[in-house]
This record gives structure tokens, sequence and C-alpha cells, in this order.
């Protein structure tokens, strides 16, 4: 959808909605702090270490090492992927428990149990990402103690950097085979409105949690390229922060914990602009595109239907949340009319207010 203008969603609107749930011993607590998606210093911090257990129960507890600080997760802190680009710097706030001048990582495929990388020294909150796309987890390693010492891997399962394949990879239409388009920001030379990269997606990875709420298959183009592997999705951390923090303020206006149950679903994620030109009243440069935005439904009343008094009170959720951080401000649609059979949202994170109904 863009700005001002209708747009339908893609996939039938009577598709039941999905139903969602939702660390040391050493004295001195190393930590780097950044903000997300921006660049960050290292920060010494000194707080109480957790207290190991007494003998003879000792060796049957390991006390954390290290683990991913909360600036990791985003402004939500439910944010769980990392994006980059291939051999890049990426941003990994990490507290690491004791002296971290011993400490070296590398990456680890997520599905994989063998290193994809060579250890590299971990100075301070910057990485440099894996040198392929793909999604990967940051692994510690430091030499054990002993009179042999070895080397000790502490693997991280969040958050998962994902290591994008550059926009200027795709040719012409396509991307490894997969049709995704071409953009208007190509065709007027405006490079700095192109997505910076695309995730690649194969059927092992559409289960994969992208934040508390959402799904990496959740965000996939519903096109007619369903038996097309690998498949590549434009998706910016700036919609998921905001998608978590909507879901959040839904819960709190409901009076309810942020973790109880709340039916959901996403309508439209990720839209290649070839199957964007073909979706009726879509706008020609629509945010879908950018991976800023998604069509979603949430029965934020919870009294087990979608109707227009959800929407609402969504619509008031994303109000709240824009006002509380104005870096995520962007576009809200509300498509509540008989044209559909079931009311949904649109939200985005384009950085301008818009406000429309369909």
């Amino acid at each position: 959808m863009g700005s001002g203008v209708m747009s339908a969603d893609e996939r039938p609107h009577s598709a039941p909605p999905r139903r969602h749930r939702r660390k040391a011993s050493a004295r001195a607590l190393w930590a780097t702090r950044t903000l997300f998606g921006a660049a960050a210093l290292g920060a010494m911090q000194f707080v109480h270490a957790p207290i190991a257990p007494s003998a003879p129960f000792a060796h049957l507890v390991v006390v954390p090492q290290a683990w991913a600080s909360g600036d990791a997760f985003g402004t939500s802190r439910e944010v769980k992927l990392r994006f980059t680009l291939p051999g890049a710097p990426v941003e990994f706030p990490l507290a690491v428990a004791g002296d971290p001048a011993s400490l070296s990582y590398q990456w680890m495929p997520l599905l994989d149990t063998l290193p994809a990388t060579e250890p590299r020294p971990l100075v301070g909150a910057t990485v440099v990402a894996p040198p392929r796309a793909g999604f990967y987890q940051l692994a510690l390693v430091r030499r054990g103690e002993g009179s042999e010492p070895t080397l000790v891997r502490e693997r991280m399962t969040e958050p998962t950097v994902a290591v994008m394949v550059p926009f200027a990879a795709k040719e012409g239409g396509f991307l490894n085979g997969y049709r995704i388009g071409v953009y208007l920001a190509e065709r007027f030379g405006n490079r700095d409105e192109e997505p910076q990269g695309f995730l690649e997606v194969g059927p092992s990875e559409v289960a994969l949690r992208v934040s508390k709420h959402f799904r990496l298959g959740d965000f996939i183009t519903h096109d007619t390229q369903s038996e097309v592997w690998p498949k590549y999705v434009a998706l910016n951390p700036r919609l998921l922060d905001k998608l978590e923090l909507v879901m959040t303020e839904v819960a709190r206006m409901r009076g309810v914990s942020p973790d109880s149950t709340l039916a959901l679903d996403v309508h439209s994620g990720f839209r290649t602009p070839a199957h964007n030109a073909q979706v009726e009243r879509a706008a020609r440069d629509s945010r879908h595109q950018y991976g800023d935005a998604a069509d979603v439904v949430i029965d934020a009343d919870g009294d087990g239907r979608i109707t227009g008094a959800d929407s609402k009170l969504v619509a008031s959720a994303v109000d709240s949340v824009e006002e509380a951080h104005p870096e995520l401000v962007g576009g809200l649609g509300l498509y509540t009319s008989d044209r559909y059979r079931t009311p949904y949202v649109h939200i985005d994170a384009r950085g301008h207010r818009s406000r429309w109904r369909g």
C-alpha cells in the first residue's frame, strides 16, 4: 500500500487467525550497549554475578558465561533477528562474564553444528558478518582452564543474524531464478530508495521466528511462485519492532499480560514489485515492496471474532506506539468496509505519518 492509496489484500480474508503464545559466576560483567541498528561503543559495567551452587551439586549446573543484552532485540525487546550484508560490520550487543580479552567469536549456520568461519578476536560490540547470505548464530570461543587447555565454544541462541543477499545481486527482474520485478526507484535511478537486500528463504527457514509473535513465513509474497525455492523477502526490522510494540499496547489496553494469547494473522507482508502490480487497488510504489509494511488481523478485544471494533483498537494502539516512538512513525490504513470479508489493518514504518480508510 502506498501513501494515502487503498490496497487490496493478497489472500482470502476467511483464513483463520493463528494463535500465538508467548545469565554469571565471575565478578565482573562486561557489557556492550547499542541503539538498535546504529553504531555503538562498548561499556564496562560491574554488577553482582549469580552465586554459584555449593558442592556437591556445583558440577551439575552450568552458569551462563555470555548472553545477548537487551539492546540486541530492538526497542520492543522482542525482535529476534539482526540484519546485515555479507562481510559487513554488525552491532551485536553482548554481555560477557569475566575477562572479554580472552574471547574470540565465529559464526554457526542456524541449522548446522559446524562453524562457517574461523575464530576472530572479539572487540567491543561490533562483529563482522559471515561472507555468505544466510541465517547464523554467534558462537563465543574461549580457552578452557587446566594443564591442557581446550577451546570452549558457547553458542548464542538469540538473536539470529540474518545476512541478506545484496540488492545489487538482482539481475533485471530476477534473483537466483525467483521473480522479483523492477522497483520504481530502479527506473528513476534513486538507489537510496531501494531495499538494502533480501533474506534468502528455503523451506527449512519458513518457520523461523523473526520476533515474538511473527515468523519469516508470514512475510513471504503470496504469488504464483509457490514451488520456486529459495524465495526472497525484503524485511525491515523497524516494522518488526513496531508490530511487537503494537501487540504489547493492545494487551495493555485489554488489561492482560503481554504474554497472553492473542489471535492474529498476517494477510500480506512483503510483496515483490511483480506481484504488487497484479494486486487490485495496490499503490504503484506500495510500502509492502520495501519490507516495512504488513496487513494484519488481530482479535484485539479477545472476543473470538474479527470485527471493525478490533481494527479500531489496533489503530488506537498504533497511535500510542507512534507517539511514544516517533522514529517508528508511518502509515495506518483501516480496511473495514463491506468489500472485505474480514476487516484488517495496514501498518507500516515509512518514516512519516499517513492515515486512510479502505
